[in-house]
């Protein structure tokens, strides 16, 4: 496990990098076009967005490179899926080695931008994360809160071997984390439209962190507990 564990958080860091640099070029690209559109913000400001009208008035070759970004995403997360299927042996070991690179690479991901960039500027400062299928923003404290979860979750559960639980846990789980997509989502049409960001929808966040977390913790629980009698019964005679 130990190997398998920091291979993944290798191969995230290191995408984290990749992932980053891809960025620096991308804000490269479309800086000029936000600059033109909106020149009073600064070149750190992700907001408001760019619409697809605008994108293609100035010109159409920015139409095909969104294209090929919203495909870059989704290439993405098979690559994070691949790895995660080479560490693990069963579905849900590889569920759980999903959940830490992904969280390890979104993490690296923000912390090679701030040393590229010096941005975000802060927790707080609004970012958006992914555009399939929905524009997802948010503050950066969002994602980040995610990620770590996401990563300690996967330690329990691929230590203890894939955690396997039940269909009620599933189902919180995931539950959980379609009340958080749908969090990050809640203002696209006002975002996809050129406008600035509403405060974000914190309470809906916070409540699918704890359903996620609840079903996954009452997962765990058994699997605690069992390898705590295992590990009380292999003590030797008269031991403490």
């Amino acid at each position: 496990m130990r190997r398998a564990v920091a291979a993944l958080f290798l191969f995230g860091i290191s995408f984290g990098y990749v992932e980053a640099a891809v960025v620096v070029y991308l804000r490269a690209i479309h800086n000029p076009i936000r600059a033109r559109l909106h020149p009073e913000r600064g070149p750190n400001d992700l907001f408001p967005l760019i619409t697809s009208r605008e994108l293609g008035n100035a010109g159409p070759e920015n139409e095909r490179r969104l294209a090929i970004e919203i495909g870059r995403e989704a290439a993405t997360m098979f690559m994070l899926g691949a790895v995660a299927l080479a560490a693990a042996r069963n579905l849900h070991q590889w569920i759980a080695a999903f959940a830490i690179v992904f969280g390890v690479w979104d993490i690296a991901f923000y912390a090679f931008l701030k040393l590229f960039i010096h941005w975000p500027e802060s927790l707080s400062t609004w970012d958006i994360l992914f555009l399939i299928p929905l524009p997802w923003v948010g503050p950066v404290w969002a994602p980040l809160l995610v990620a770590f979860s996401m990563i300690v979750c996967g330690l329990i559960s691929l230590r203890a071997g894939g955690i396997r639980g039940r269909l009620r846990h599933w189902t919180g789980v995931l539950a959980g984390a379609t009340v958080i997509v749908i969090a990050f989502v809640w203002d696209f049409r006002n975002t996809s439209a050129g406008g600035f960001p509403n405060p974000f929808n914190w309470p809906l966040f916070l409540v699918g962190e704890a359903i996620g977390l609840t079903a996954f913790l009452s997962a765990a629980l058994p699997y605690a507990t069992a390898q705590r009698e295992s590990q009380g019964s292999q003590k030797p005679p008269g031991s403490r």
